[in-house]
């Protein structure tokens, strides 16, 4: 995901069972459950409980997770501000250029 893109996401559901999005159009299906205690639901989309899971599918190399960890744990982990510098600068000229053009 980019800097300045919203995630298509739901992000509340309402007491009626509407969903309640951020940007987008098609919300993915909300999981409802409820806590008969209190009276409340929660609810938990499908990508919520896909981010939520413990299973990766190859698209996290775990070696450099740990590595990077590693290298903040220890303190000798390099910011490459010229690389952060870089991608922002992208981003933003991307984000003038769509705004232009619609």
């Amino acid at each position: 995901m980019k800097i300045g893109q919203t995630p298509d996401i739901p992000v509340a559901l309402t007491s009626t069972g509407t969903q309640v999005t951020g940007q987008g159009s098609a919300a993915p299906p909300v999981k409802k459950t409820s806590n008969s205690n209190t009276g409340t639901s929660v609810s938990v989309s499908s990508l919520a409980q896909t981010l939520g899971s413990d299973s990766t599918d190859g698209d996290i190399d775990m070696d450099k997770v740990n590595a990077v960890r590693s290298a903040i744990d220890n303190g000798t982990y390099k910011v490459n501000a010229g690389a952060i510098a870089d991608k922002l600068l992208s981003n933003a000229q991307e984000v003038l250029q769509r705004g232009a053009s619609q």
